[in-house]
This record gives structure tokens, C-alpha cells and sequence, in this order.
């Protein structure tokens, strides 16, 4: 399946899968005598897990600059709103496991490249 995904304005290669966790921000939680749960959630924020199958090297270049920056946008389709949206991101860990070469065209192809977006 190819989902669409556009970092700062720009479609960049459809990824193979795009997981997205919704989490709680909390300042603190804690239970009392009675095993009730106490919490202070200041946030709802998400992450994406994002992962590329085959890449060309201009592809995969485009992608990785894109994310490169301090924070940038992604718009993507969220489960929870039910629509596209459009989220400020930070990038965490940046994984580019391996390359191969195809003689059929003459092109370096990088595999399975992935990236956490940590909504800011």
C-alpha cells in the first residue's frame, strides 16, 4: 500500500509503512491509597514511525535533507482526526541500512531507510 506523506510542503516517495502512535504527555501522575490513578496530561501528541523500501540515492537524498532541519512539517493522514494533517516534527535516529547496486540501470538503490517523526 503507498501512503502519501509531504515534509515541508514537498511529496517525497510514498513510504512502505507509516505507523502512528498517539501519546499522552503528562507533568506527572501518580496513585493514591486507594490505587487510583492521578494524572496531570498536558498533551496529546504523535509519532511516526516512517519506513522506505527501495530508494534510489537522489530519493533517498531528498528525504533525508528534508528531516534534517531542527523541526520541519509533515502532512499525513491521522487515524484519530480522520483526515490529512499537517504537524511540526523533530527526527530522531535516521537508519539507512544498506545499499545495493542494479546493473539494470546503472543505480546505487539504499533499502528499508527509516525514521521516527517525534511531534514537537
Amino acid at each position: 500500500m503507498a501512503y502519501y506523506l509531504a515534509i515541508n510542503g514537498a511529496q517525497v516517495k510514498a513510504p512502505n509503512s507509516l505507523e502512528v502512535a498517539i501519546q499522552d504527555i503528562d507533568t506527572k501522575a501518580s496513585r493514591d491509597a486507594n490505587g487510583l490513578l492521578h494524572r496531570d496530561r498536558v498533551a496529546i501528541k504523535r509519532k511516526l514511525t516512517v519506513k522506505w523500501g527501495a530508494l534510489t540515492v537522489s530519493e533517498c537524498s531528498v528525504i533525508l535533507k528534508a528531516i534534517s532541519g531542527q523541526f520541519f512539517s509533515c502532512s499525513y493522514l491521522d487515524p484519530q482526526e480522520g483526515a490529512m494533517v499537517t504537524k511540526t516534527f523533530y527526527t530522531g535516529d535516521r537508519t539507512t541500512p544498506f545499499y545495493t547496486f542494479n546493473p539494470e540501470t546503472s543505480e546505487y538503490i539504499w533499502q528499508n531507510v527509516s525514521a521516527d517523526f517525534i511531534e514537537q
